[in-house]
């Protein structure tokens, strides 16, 4: 009989509850089969769920929407590795070491945060239709710029109100073949170097609370415009969240925030599924 399967449920970039970016981790002791993955996601019914197993010296880490998996995602890493660490299966001095669909990735306990070592994926200037600037909900006289990165648009608007107030309109920017788009402009917070959302439909995440991977598009894009290697990213969603980009070299960001257990619950049907073939990819 298969051990009953415990889920942890984690605010990421965030130091208080309720706050930052839920995702739900479920860590296995072997692989689990895609479809139960998707439908364990797609009870969780949170931006991603993550599953992780251990794997060589470190753990095998994937991410599902309640829709689809995705190759690259922040906070639920951050979330993966606070559990490792709150839950004692790897020492507070010990890395976080996960194999993903994006390569090698680690965390570090870096000053009561953790610190993430992701790609960076700097965009490349692009154009964009009326039709997108209409399905964002904005002006084309408020753009300041456009970009195309590896998995998302990032297009870059006057002032922080104009982000603050987009009404997108879903069903349209569903149909844009990429991951997500990422809105940004530069912040008038004290502290904090530009604030962004970011919407997905597409993935099935009509907004993210805070999407670490959209920071290894802006740490590069703000590096630039900046002049600066080291930023604080605010992410202007209803719950917030804080994100610390720092640039490492030409093609590595870290990027830095906190984590808040909020619930642990038990998986009571379906767990019997993980003994079943299953696919690693």
């Amino acid at each position: 009989m298969t051990n009953p399967i415990s889920i942890t449920v984690i605010d990421a970039f965030t130091d208080q509850p309720f706050a930052g970016n839920p995702a739900a981790v479920c860590l296995l002791d072997r692989p689990a089969p895609e479809v139960w993955m998707a439908r364990v996601a797609g009870e969780m019914n949170l931006s991603e769920t993550a599953f992780l197993f251990p794997e060589g010296a470190g753990y095998r880490l994937r991410w599902f929407t309640p829709k689809l998996e995705v190759d690259l995602c922040g906070h639920a890493t951050l979330a993966a590795a606070h559990l490792l660490w709150s839950e004692g299966h790897l020492a507070e001095s010990e890395p976080a070491r996960f194999e993903t669909k994006s390569g090698p990735l680690t965390a570090r306990r870096v000053d009561g945060s953790i610190a993430l070592d992701f790609p960076a994926l700097p965009c490349k200037e692009a154009g964009i239709s009326p039709s997108v600037i209409d399905a964002i909900g904005t002006r084309a006289d408020a753009i300041r710029g456009v970009g195309i990165s590896t998995f998302d648009w990032l297009i870059e608007l006057a002032t922080e109100r104009h982000v603050d107030f987009l009404l997108p309109n879903m069903p349209v920017l569903a149909e844009i073949p990429v991951r997500g788009i990422i809105v940004t402009a530069p912040s008038r917070r004290p502290g904090v170097d530009f604030v962004s959302r970011f919407f997905a439909p597409k993935s099935g995440v009509p907004e993210d609370p805070v999407t670490g991977s959209a920071h290894c598009v802006l740490g590069p894009y703000w590096a630039q415009r900046l002049g600066k290697r080291d930023m604080v990213g605010y992410q202007a969603s209803r719950r917030g969240g804080t994100v610390r980009v720092r640039l490492v070299g030409n093609d590595r960001v870290e990027l830095i925030g906190q984590a808040v257990t909020m619930l642990r619950s038990t998986l009571l049907h379906g767990s019997e599924s993980v003994g079943e073939v299953s696919s690693v990819g």
